[in-house]
């Protein structure tokens, strides 16, 4: 089969020698406790988009969910340039990723069979830090199969697929589940028990019901009651709140109210993949489009997944202005391959920025807290971004930093 490259709709002209990004090591792969999660994401979750939520504050990143049966049907190939790692279907690849975020990349499986998964899972294991079950997806293309909210209504097959997944992959690589509420708060508490029995590290809770849409605003109020009914269970394992947070300063207002163990991001980071950071970007038209469409192009990431991404991007824009965004817009809805933005986008330049996302992951340190008198006005789980510059703090237990935990190659 061909290489994505030559697939995509505009690739860059020429080869450059290989970047060495090979790892030796992976970060502890338990750690869910205390950041800000990119939450699973079809289509929006893209490669590039982790790795600019990554730069910007996200403690890990999940993929889009990828069904076990497509993952299984695919092929692996390594972009000889870029170091991009893409699994291919018939067209164009159906899930990249990139060694840079293996240490943070938690790839959800979309599955209603255990030795599917599990078959899946060692497929893709030596390229992520974990594999995440979906038990939360309403969409008719999953559940008619079995898969995603429809496991919340067969708890053994859930449970049989996570305690398949836990047995048969390493131990370094982590297991977790994302669920959506149960109408009842006595049945949501019964099946994250079970959850827990399988052994999984953590769980993520999306606090709508199968039934609600997201317009309909989040049920948070009955996030804590479960926090604290599994932290009475005295076991090791993370409950991550997912609905409506807008970003890290909104992060503290649902930690008062929740008590999670750390807070996943969808919408928010679909609109502006920075609003990890205490600072995100704004007028995005020109403060991270250009990046954002050079780093795809240099991943080899298809022109149509990027156009989706850069069309939801909005949020302030006091020097932009509506009339320019709306120029903008329409430029893009009129694009039919990378080089139609250009005039935005400057020169192609997407290794640089890899290599200045790459810099950044290398500095950060997933481990620092908030100085210990601080912790009642502030959450002390909350990661600091690394462009947070202007907070004190204290590095308490830390532990090796970036450069022991990935050991990037020289």
């Amino acid at each position: 089969m061909a290489m994505i490259r030559s697939l995509s709709s505009s690739p860059p002209p020429a080869k450059r020698p290989r970047l060495d990004f090979s790892t030796k090591c992976t970060r502890p792969t338990s750690d869910f406790k205390g950041g800000l999660m990119l939450a699973p994401m079809v289509r929006s979750g893209s490669l590039p988009t982790r790795l600019f939520a990554l730069k910007h504050g996200a403690k890990l990143v999940w993929g889009p969910e990828i069904v076990d049966k497509a993952l299984l049907h695919a092929e692996r190939a390594v972009d000889p340039v870029s170091g991009t790692v893409h699994f291919n279907g018939v067209s164009k690849a159906i899930f990249s990723c990139h060694p840079i975020e293996k240490p943070y990349l938690i790839y959800q499986i979309g599955s209603a069979d255990p030795e599917l998964a599990v078959q899946a899972a060692r497929i893709i294991k030596d390229d992520v830090s974990g594999v995440d079950l979906n038990c939360g997806c309403p969409k008719p293309f999953s559940t008619h199969s079995g898969m995603g909210a429809a496991l919340l209504t067969n708890p053994d097959l859930l449970c049989s697929i996570l305690t398949a997944l836990r047995n048969e992959l390493p131990p370094h690589i982590s297991v977790s589940a994302k669920i959506r509420l149960l109408p009842s708060q006595e049945d949501t508490l019964k099946l994250v028990k079970r959850i827990i029995d399988t052994g999984v590290s953590a769980i993520t809770v999306h606090c709508r019901t199968r039934s609600m849409r997201p317009r309909e605003k989040a049920l948070i109020e009955r996030m804590r009651e479960i926090v604290e009914y599994v932290e009475g269970l005295a076991v090791d394992v993370a409950i991550i709140y997912n609905g409506d947070c807008q970003g890290y300063p909104d992060a503290r207002r649902v930690k008062e109210i929740t008590r999670a163990h750390s807070i996943m991001i969808a919408t928010a980071a679909e609109s502006n993949p920075t609003c990890f950071d205490p600072n995100p970007l704004t007028d995005l038209e020109h403060t991270l489009l250009p990046s954002y469409v050079q780093l795809a192009r240099f991943l080899s990431i298809h022109w149509a997944n990027t156009k989706f991404c850069i069309t939801q991007f909005k949020g302030p824009c006091p020097v932009t202005g509506k009339d320019k965004r709306k120029e903008i817009k329409e430029l893009i809805s009129r694009t039919k391959s990378y080089e139609g933005l250009e005039d935005i986008s400057g020169p192609w330049d997407g290794e640089m920025v890899l290599n200045e996302i790459q810099d950044i992951l290398k500095r950060r340190n997933d481990y620092l807290l908030i100085d210990e008198s601080d912790k009642e006005e502030q959450w002390a789980g909350l990661p600091l971004s690394p462009h947070d510059t202007n907070q004190e703090i204290q590095k308490v237990n830390l532990l090796p930093s970036y450069e022991r935990e990935i050991m990037i190659a020289s």
